[in-house]
């Protein structure tokens, strides 16, 4: 199997060791380095329509970067398109789903299949819109977020509640559900308006026992930092 290393403490490389045969794929223009006895080519993985589902799904690039070993063993470093650090992730008897922005690799026997959200979620959680990828198959996955992460254990009994913003990627055996922390207004509905217009107080609620990453900062507040160019207060 190919050799997942995460290298450095502040914007990491992912450093990659394949053998020859092996193959990985990886976001778009996340090559950074690879030595010459690896080939690299952009392909649409799982044809076009998963390509699309994709797309929509998680804003990735309609083509991935393909990374084989054809001419003996090799390295490379890949980069993440998030300013932050790196998981390591094995897929197999467990399976992940991932938050927009945040796959970085794969090793060629794990899947991104798409997947349906339910209006609630789709609407306010932020995590993919309607559709959202899901990891299943074998081999290693690199995911990333917006500063530092932390892997959080869910336990039955013990409900996790998380930032939407702050989500990387979670157990798919995980049950999660939108849910509303501000009170001020009386019910529901009074307390969805005040949470969007106010633009806190959305979270998702994660239930069950499994595997949550999240990462220091928020991705919205740095999307929208870029997008208005000037430094973002904290």
């Amino acid at each position: 199997m190919a050799q997942f290393t995460v290298t450095g403490d502040v914007d990491p490389f992912l450093h990659v060791s394949l053998v020859r045969g092996e193959m990985i794929y990886c976001e778009s223009n996340a090559m950074v380095m690879m030595e010459s006895t690896l080939d690299l080519k952009g392909k649409m993985t799982g044809g076009l329509g998963s390509a699309l589902m994709r797309r929509f799904a998680n804003g990735e690039s309609f083509f991935q970067q393909h990374i084989e070993a054809t001419r003996g063993d090799g390295d490379c470093l890949l980069s993440p398109t998030l300013p932050g650090a790196i998981q390591i992730l094995d897929i197999g008897t467990t399976s992940y789903k991932i938050t927009d922005g945040a796959f970085v690799a794969a090793e060629s026997g794990v899947s991104l299949a798409v997947r349906t959200q339910s209006l609630g979620t789709a609407l306010f959680g932020q995590t993919g819109g309607f559709f959202i990828c899901e990891a299943t198959g074998f081999g290693k996955l690199a995911v990333s977020g917006f500063g530092s992460s932390f892997v959080l254990d869910v336990e039955p009994g013990k409900d996790v509640v998380i930032d939407n913003a702050h989500v990387v990627a979670w157990d798919s055996h995980l049950h999660h559900e939108i849910s509303v922390t501000t009170q001020q207004s009386s019910g529901l509905l009074g307390q969805l308006v005040n949470s969007v217009t106010s633009g806190e107080g959305m979270v998702l609620k994660f239930s069950g026992k499994g595997k949550v990453i999240i990462c220091s900062r928020n991705r919205e507040n740095f999307v929208s930092w870029l997008m208005k160019g000037m430094p973002r207060s904290n």
